[in-house]
């Protein structure tokens, strides 16, 4: 890799410095840039050509070095020779002009190591096209290696020489003398053109009809630079030392021949015997076999052949030769006539033009671009024509690569976009912008292609700005989207509303419709829609064009109008349109039906908007419902002190209401009178200031901190309390004993229960016990309170006691009201009882459960119902307690339950068996608590 870097290096600084040595100091450089070495040519290749650029102009130009090291081999004189025979060429080339002829830009000039002159643009000799790469850079230039002559091009290129030597022949009375590949060269747009006059011979005598001209012999011993190309030359030249313009008629046939065979010629000459050489040639186009010219074209075979001819009479002049059939391709006539546009007028031109675009699909795409497209924007000065030629010129364009386009077409295109007259340009332009904003670059669209639409739109032609309107949704994609928005739409607005003419307005209307599809919703929302309700025309065509856009978009998917606006803006604006008179029938039917499409679809979206949040809500109070519950289901479960405290009294305290109002539910009166006492003695006293002295104890001690409650499990707090309560009752039940008994008939009034409970309702008497802590003990029957100690069946087992136990109602009588339905744990009470043996059966004192109740609690069982006495039956109504709620309530609890605490009794022997009654209660009690 790095030898061949390095081989590269070395080329490429050899011939940068032979061309730097052979031009450095030349007269040429003070005026033109040289480039690379491009190509060789002239005379024995001898002739190295190069580009370049006029430094004051810039304009492209080919500059021909003669290097003379490459003669430094010769004698002094022969190198005097050669120099004055390549200087006759081309000082005879600066003197003609003709456009056949190679154009020279600035003349011969000569240096100590060079001869230069600058010409046209050249791409190479036809010797190179056909492989002759003598004097060529290396490597060979790919773009000559791989050049490749289309038909059309060997065929006007021919044309192009025999027009060449006509004018030679006919218009200066000149022989070229050595018409050859290397002596024709190809220019930049591929044009064919003669050089290389060093061997031309003038005629003698101008002025006469008959031209004289006089040839030199043939000299072998002359330098081959001092001669012409002996293969190209007639035979006439060699043998006979005679030459006409007919000699270089054949020169033009061998040329034919080694265009069609590679660049051979017809024969091969024996430089070194040249007469020699000759006569064989001679003695072989005698007889020249078919063979030789298989490879011409046979509608030119003929011609070649009779240019071949070895008596010049036969052979066709160079008028003649341009009017072959050969040459009457649509092609080369297509050439012809772009090299002679400048003989023709307007007229002439226009309808060349107009038929131009059926020749150009048939044309090679080279030539087109370096042959025709040069000549077509060549037309851009005179505006008569730009729009005869600018379709040609787009439609060339459209072959062309992106690059191809920018180098070779925009730059000519850039001018033509400024101009507004005539108004076909526009027009032309309008049709093609699709083509424009596709190859030409960003920054050129911004300058030169969107300002031409801006101008056509507000153009003062109403033609044009319908034209434009028109035009411009077919190419709105390829617009970029700020340029569209802020620049576009703003401008078919405006020509919308200021315009007078019915037909811009509308099809402005049409235009913005068309291009709903290429812009934001929020942009049509905010900058099109309002604008509908600015048009201040209400014909027929303005209305149905809205009615149009807002359908548009509405129904785009893309797009679409909010509910907000159609409820707020559209739909109004819409309902208003409608009733306007210069509808008919159909106009005002599609009005409406958009405006209920409209309608349905406001409906639907806000119903279902509406369900939504209905469901949302529903939701969110249903999710508030269940929070709720599951705090009230914490607060349940986590009892405070307080609620303790309170569930301990409903055990342990109760009031007579509950019996009341559990005999009112059950639908039955007690009429059963209880015995009450009249006045306390010194003794109940006693007990009563012993019985405060307990409670203020009992209050006195620490509250049970909250726990969450566990069947069957005994926490040691419980086992506290039941201690305390232990003695407590104890205490109470000795006191009980040992007091007197006194009974008093009671009359109308439900018994209490050892434990207090709320008063009665519905009016019902009531019947109640002080006990130190409530208000001064009595009871009420019928209007009538008295003290009284009442009697009951038992204690626990079902009996009433007229001992006054303690009661913890009066503490906490109205929070117990309303406690929830909590099952209290009484497991912890289970010791307070199991030291006394009852003396009658288990199976007599068990309570009977109610259907339904909830099982008591397994102590409970222990206690059996007591007997009741024989002396003291008694009738009492059923009772509950009203204010205990929970599992250890009226089902649950046996004491709470009316069955547990009622017995038959009669109601005609309650008075008289009171005292029998008391004393039977005293003896249970002393059996029970031992």
């Amino acid at each position: 890799m790095e030898s061949m870097l390095n081989k590269l290096k070395s080329t490429v600084t050899k011939v940068t410095a032979d061309m730097t040595s052979a031009v450095m100091g030349n007269p040429v450089t003070r005026e033109f840039e040289v480039g690379r070495h491009i190509a060789s040519g002239g005379p024995g290749m001898s002739w190295r050509i190069y580009n370049g650029t006029k430094k004051s102009t810039k304009q492209e130009v080919a500059v021909f070095v003669f290097d003379k090291k490459i003669i430094d081999r010769y004698q002094k004189f022969e190198k005097d020779q050669i120099i004055d025979s390549l200087k006759k060429g081309v000082q005879q080339l600066t003197r003609l002009r003709h456009p056949r002829l190679l154009t020279v830009q600035h003349p011969l000039e000569e240096s100590r190591d060079c001869l230069a002159f600058c010409t046209e643009p050249v791409f190479a000799s036809l010797a190179n096209v056909l492989g002759q790469w003598d004097n060529l850079p290396s490597p060979v230039p790919t773009d000559i290696k791989e050049y490749k002559l289309y038909d059309v091009e060997t065929k006007y290129g021919l044309l192009q020489v025999s027009e060449g030597l006509s004018f030679l022949h006919s218009g200066v009375k000149m022989v070229h003398g050595n018409l050859c590949p290397e002596n024709i060269i190809l220019n930049k747009s591929g044009a064919w053109k003669i050089m290389g006059f060093d061997f031309s011979i003038s005629s003698s005598n101008p002025s006469d009809a008959e031209p004289k001209y006089v040839c030199k012999e043939w000299d072998p011993n002359l330098s081959p630079l001092c001669l012409p190309n002996p293969e190209y030359v007639a035979p006439e030249y060699i043998l006979s030392v005679s030459c006409e313009a007919a000699s270089d008629m054949y020169s033009l046939g061998v040329l034919i021949h080694a265009v069609f065979n590679d660049g051979k010629p017809v024969f091969q000459v024996n430089k070194q015997d040249i007469f020699k050489s000759f006569s064989r040639q001679l003695d072989q186009l005698s007889h020249l076999s078919p063979g030789v010219l298989s490879q011409i074209p046979e509608e030119v075979r003929d011609h070649v052949k009779m240019l071949l001819n070895i008596t010049s009479n036969v052979r066709p002049d160079a008028d003649q030769m341009t009017k072959i059939p050969f040459f009457d391709d649509v092609g080369a006539m297509t050439l012809q006539y772009f090299d002679s546009l400048f003989q023709r007028d307007n007229l002439q031109k226009s309808q060349f033009y107009k038929g131009l675009p059926k020749v150009l699909p048939k044309l090679p795409k080279r030539v087109i671009i370096y042959r025709i497209l040069p000549a077509l924007t060549s037309e851009f000065v005179n505006p008569d024509m730009v729009p005869f030629v600018l379709p040609n010129v787009l439609l060339i364009a459209e072959e062309c690569t992106k690059e191809e386009y920018v180098r070779l077409v925009l730059p000519d295109l850039t001018p033509v976009f400024k101009q507004q007259e005539p108004v076909q340009i526009l027009l032309i332009f309008l049709q093609k912008m699709d083509l424009l904003l596709t190859k030409t670059p960003p920054e050129d669209i911004k300058n030169s292609v969107l300002p031409m639409v801006y101008r056509a739109v507000e153009a003062p032609s109403t033609q044009i700005q319908e034209l434009c309107l028109n035009i411009i949704p077919t190419f709105a994609n390829l617009i970029e989207y700020p340029s569209m928005k802020n620049a576009l739409i703003p401008r078919i607005k405006s020509a919308c509303l200021k315009t007078s003419s019915l037909a811009v307005r509308v099809n402005s209307l049409v235009c913005l419709g068309k291009i709903l599809e290429y812009l934001d919703k929020w942009y049509v929302i905010d900058e099109i829609l309002p604008f509908l309700q600015q048009i201040p025309s209400r014909e027929t065509a303005v209305l149905m064009g809205i009615l149009g856009i807002y359908k548009c978009t509405f129904t785009h998917k893309k797009l679409g109008i909010p509910k907000e606006h159609l409820a707020g803006k559209s739909l109004p604006h819409l309902v208003s349109l409608s009733i306007d008179n210069n509808l008919n029938l159909n106009q005002f039917n599609s009005f409406m039906a958009v405006i209920k499409e409209m309608l349905n679809r406001l409906e639907a979206e806000h119903k279902t908007k509406l369900e939504q949040l209905h469901a949302m809500q529903e939701q969110q109070r249903s999710l508030n419902i269940t929070n709720h519950m599951n705090q009230s289901e914490e607060a349940k479960n986590t009892p405070s002190p307080a609620t303790q405290v309170r569930d301990i009294d409903e055990i342990f305290g109760g009031s007579s209401g509950s019996a009341g109002v559990n005999g009112k539910e059950n639908g039955s009166s007690s009429t059963a009178s209880q015995p009450s006492r009249v006045s306390l003695t010194l003794e109940e006293k006693q007990r009563l200031a012993k019985e405060q002295e307990q409670a203020a104890k009992l209050r006195s001690q620490q509250p049970l901190a909250p726990q969450s409650i566990k069947p069957a499990t005994t926490t040691t707090q419980a086992k506290d309390l039941t201690n305390s309560l232990l003695n407590t009752m104890t205490s109470v039940n000795t006191l009980s004993l040992n007091s007197g008994t006194r009974t008093m008939p009671m009359q109308g009034g439900t018994i209490s229960s050892t434990f207090p409970a709320g008063p009665t309702m519905g009016g019902m008497g009531t019947m109640g016990v002080s006990n130190g802590f409530n208000s001064p003990m009595g009871f009420q029957a019928g209007g009538m309170g008295m003290g009284m100690r009442p009697a009951a069946p038992g204690l626990y087992g079902g009996m009433a006691t007229t001992t006054s136990t303690l009661n913890f109602s009066a503490l906490t009588q109205n929070q117990c009201q309303n406690q929830p339905s909590k099952p209290t744990d009484m497991s912890a009470l289970d010791s307070l009882f199991t030291s006394s043996k009852p003396k009658v059966s288990m199976n007599q004192m068990a309570p009977k459960t109610a259907p339904g109740a909830t099982a008591p609690s397994p102590w409970i069982n222990q206690f059996g119902r007591g007997q009741p006495s024989q002396a003291a039956p008694m009738q009492a109504t059923p009772m509950g307690m009203a204010g205990v709620q929970g599992g250890f309530g009226m089902q649950a609890n046996p004491f709470f339950n009316p069955q547990n605490f009622s017995q038959p009794v009669a109601s005609s022997t309650m008075n008289t068996g009171m005292m029998k009654q008391s004393a039977s209660v005293n003896n249970d009690l002393k059996d029970l608590f031992g």
